[in-house]
């Protein structure tokens, strides 16, 4: 009885981890225009920061994944959780454009990592029933971050340089995301010793080099791989593109909650969805769906516009992401978790890695974002198939 109460408590810590986390992370496109006013950076070269912290993600998450499934997730993500704190504070007080890509890029790209893929592994391991649901509201509380932490960044910017709001948010970092970590446990049956675990699992006997190269795995990953590099340009350029196009700071930064709000309605009926009919097949649909979203933005203009393309757009992106963490589980032994979901992960981070600085380029050379959204269609249609 006490698993079936307790694995609530393993959702909600998720929950809240990845909402401080990728909120922390997702700060920068907050400060983006004030770092580069205040340093004389380049928006190309701040964005870059951001690329390299996906790549450290994507990098960062099988080897965190695979210390979970050894160790368990709770001394990882509450590793993860410090070397967050201080990196943020270490980036707050850089005075050159390298050394602020080394620190927010590569080392906070790292230390979030330590959240996401481990907490996804933990959760599907405390579910049977209701698992898509559950890794959809772990997925929520991370959708959160635009309608908490982006707002919040955007108000501490207005009332203090960007330095003293990125050290704001690093002491944040370090009163939530620490003690809530120390709640998060193993899943039950890998508690056991793995013997109830493993005499029902999919595909037990298999070793971490058979699960790298089977051809589930591979197209996880690759679709991943697309869906991510379709919404991450949109996701990061929006506030910008709505700037550009005449909507205020804080009106532009609204449209980024709009986004996040709709998602959390996203996750948790795809979740639904996904436990009625089948996480694959409500995934196909979603990124179907979610190619046309983002071509939707070459004709908005107005706040109006913005916020109807945002809403639809982040009701599918937020969605469908939760679903790769339940295919995995369909797929792959509970033992290995950590690994599967951390190689997915890294795919996707690869794939948010592209859109930042690919935006970044094309307004450079352009003036102009609509290259930008007219390539995540195309990407999405790639993920489609």
């Amino acid at each position: 009885m006490m698993h079936t109460h307790y694995r609530w408590v393993i959702v909600a810590a998720g929950g809240l981890l990845g909402c401080i986390a990728i909120g922390a992370m997702f700060s920068l496109p907050v400060f983006l225009l004030p770092i580069s006013k205040d340093t004389g950076w380049s928006v190309t070269g701040v964005s870059t920061a951001m690329t390299i912290g996906f790549l450290a993600m994507a990098f960062a998450s099988m080897f965190w994944g695979g210390l979970s499934d050894r160790w368990g997730p709770r001394p990882v993500v509450l590793a993860g959780s410090v070397l967050l704190a201080a990196s943020l504070l270490a980036a707050s007080v850089t005075t050159s454009l390298l050394a602020f890509q080394f620190v927010f890029g590569l080392v906070v790209g790292v230390a979030v990592a330590a959240v996401f893929a481990p907490m996804m592994a933990c959760v599907t391991g405390w579910f049977d029933t209701h698992r898509s649901l559950a890794v959809s509201l772990v997925s929520a509380g991370m959708g959160m971050a635009p309608m908490t932490m982006s707002p919040f960044a955007a108000w501490l910017v207005t009332m203090h340089d960007w330095r003293t709001s990125m050290q704001i948010i690093a002491l944040v970092v370090a009163v939530t995301m620490i003690p809530a970590s120390l709640l998060v446990k193993r899943a039950p049956a890998l508690e056991a010793g793995g013997v109830d675990a493993v005499e029902e699992e999919p595909q037990a006997d298999m070793s971490t080099r058979d699960v790298l190269r089977s051809p589930q795995f591979i197209i996880l990953c690759l679709t991943n791989f697309f869906c991510c590099a379709t919404h991450s340009g949109p996701i990061f350029h929006t506030v910008s593109y709505a700037i550009t196009c005449g909507i205020p700071m804080i009106a532009a930064v609204t449209i980024y909650s709009v986004e996040g709000l709709a998602g959390m309605g996203g996750r948790v009926a795809f979740g639904i969805l996904g436990d009625r009919f089948g996480a694959k097949h409500i995934l196909v649909l979603g990124l179907f769906a979610q190619a046309f979203g983002a071509l939707a933005y070459v004709f908005t203009g107005g706040l109006v516009s913005f916020y109807i393309v945002a809403g639809l757009f982040g009701f599918i992106y937020a969605g469908v992401m939760p679903l790769y963490a339940v295919i995995a589980r369909e797929n792959f032994p509970l033992r290995m978790m950590g690994t599967v979901i951390g190689g997915t992960a890294m795919a996707g981070s690869l794939g948010m890695a592209l859109g930042p600085v690919a935006g970044g380029l094309i307004y450079d050379s352009f003036a102009s974002y609509t290259w930008l959204y007219v390539g995540s269609w195309g990407i999405g249609l790639g993920a489609f198939l």
